[in-house]
């Protein structure tokens, strides 16, 4: 029975963390004077409004049956940067925002794990507190890549001097084949960021 439920808890941690990512950036927009996001009833904790069949729920089940790192996606939250108060940074602040809020749940359930052991009175609970920090940071660290559709290509045009127009042109020409590359090649990085990550915060490691 465990190992059923297991990857389902997984999935549902999975769920929750691009849920809370995804309305992070329609709260970042809507607080800069865009209200797309509201307009469209995206500004909600219910994860069906977010959910995207591949990206939410048949990607991270393959890739736990596979034993790759479980990531996956949320159906983009539509925002108008020309509606944004603050041309120059509005959109790094935006992107910024869903990994912010993937970071911040990691560190607040890793710190509970790391200086409240008491709470931990179920030999279930720390396997728990492991998925749910581990999925965070894994959503944040994958989400700062500078690849379309990903977070990080936001946050990297807004730090492009002038001049550097072309590097976005080319960027979005390849970015299937950037995005690919990622999957592909980038797993077993994307790993070792993420267990890094995780001992600085949980001051354990992350079990195999």
């Amino acid at each position: 029975m465990e190992s059923i439920l297991f990857p389902l808890f997984h999935i549902a941690v999975l769920l929750a963390a691009v849920t809370i990512h995804e309305l992070s950036h329609g709260l970042a927009a809507n607080a800069m004077g865009d209200t797309t996001a509201k307009n469209l009833g995206r500004l909600t904790l219910n994860p069906i409004r977010h959910l995207d069949l591949f990206g939410s729920l048949i990607l991270p089940l393959m890739l736990y049956l596979v034993g790759f790192p479980v990531f996956g996606y949320a159906k983009p939250v539509p925002y108008n940067p020309l509606n944004l108060n603050d041309q120059r940074w509005g959109p790094a602040k935006v992107a910024l925002a869903g990994p912010a809020s993937n970071v911040l749940l990691a560190l607040l359930f890793g710190l509970v794990f790391r200086f409240l052991p008491d709470v931990f009175s179920s030999s279930l609970v720390p396997t728990l507190f492991v998925v749910i920090i581990y999925v965070n940071i894994l959503l944040a660290v994958f989400n700062l890549f500078p690849i379309p559709p990903l977070d990080g290509h936001w946050i990297l045009f807004s730090l492009l001097p002038r001049g550097w127009e072309w590097l976005k042109d080319v960027i979005y020409q390849y970015s299937i084949f950037l995005f690919v590359a990622l999957i592909v090649f980038g797993g077993s990085w994307l790993s070792a960021l993420t267990q890094t990550l995780f001992q600085w915060i949980t001051g354990a490691q992350l079990p195999g």
